[in-house]
Parts: C-alpha cells; sequence; structure tokens
C-alpha cells in the first residue's frame, strides 16, 4: 500500500517502511507522529484520492533524525558592474521511517 502525503509545501510517495527526508519538523528522535495530510491512498488498482485530502487515512512515521543537509553556494553577478555576491546556505531536515498507513 502506499500513499501521497504533504508536507513541509512537498508531495511525497511513500510506502510502508520507506525513509524520507522532509522539511524540519518539531518532534524528540524516537518519537512518532502523524504526517501532514494524505492526499491519496492506493494498493494495485484500487486508488482513493482526496479532494484535498482523504477522510479517515492517516500515516505514523518514526523520528529518526534531525539533520542539516550538505551546503549549496547561492552566486549572484552583474556582468561588467564590479558585483558579485557568494552566499552559502544549508538546509535544515528531519528523516523519517514510515511505520503505518491506513487507509
Amino acid at each position: 500500500m502506499y500513499a501521497v502525503i504533504k508536507t513541509g509545501g512537498k508531495q511525497y510517495v511513500v510506502n510502508e517502511g520507506d525513509t524520507i527526508q522532509v522539511e524540519k519538523l518539531t518532534g524528540e528522535i524516537g518519537s512518532t507522529i502523524d504526517v501532514g495530510e494524505v492526499l491519496a491512498v492506493g494498493e494495485g488498482e484500487s486508488v482513493k484520492v482526496g479532494t484535498p485530502i482523504v477522510e479517515g487515512a492517516s500515516v505514523t512515521a518514526e523520528i529518526l533524525d534531525h539533520d542539516r543537509d550538505k551546503k549549496i553556494i547561492v552566486f549572484k553577478k552583474k556582468r561588467r558592474k564590479g558585483y558579485s555576491r557568494r552566499q552559502g546556505h544549508r538546509q535544515d531536515y528531519t528523516s523519517l521511517k514510515i511505520s503505518q498507513i491506513k487507509g
């Protein structure tokens, strides 16, 4: 069984046992949470699509880790003007292990 969930402004397709990285969530490592909004739930040919969410559906996940992604460089330049800016950014994320999908 799989589900399409929405959290942190993004949508993820998840199965039971999957590990995903989402925008940083509050919660202790090792605790369980109900993840975002469930937009669709399905297995094989039978798929329930919500308008916008599926009523009664839920996805339970365990928080594995809070960490920061690798650094990206943001570089801006205007040619012939002597203007350039260089800035680094590291995004915070939370690792989740999907433990249960109820449809």
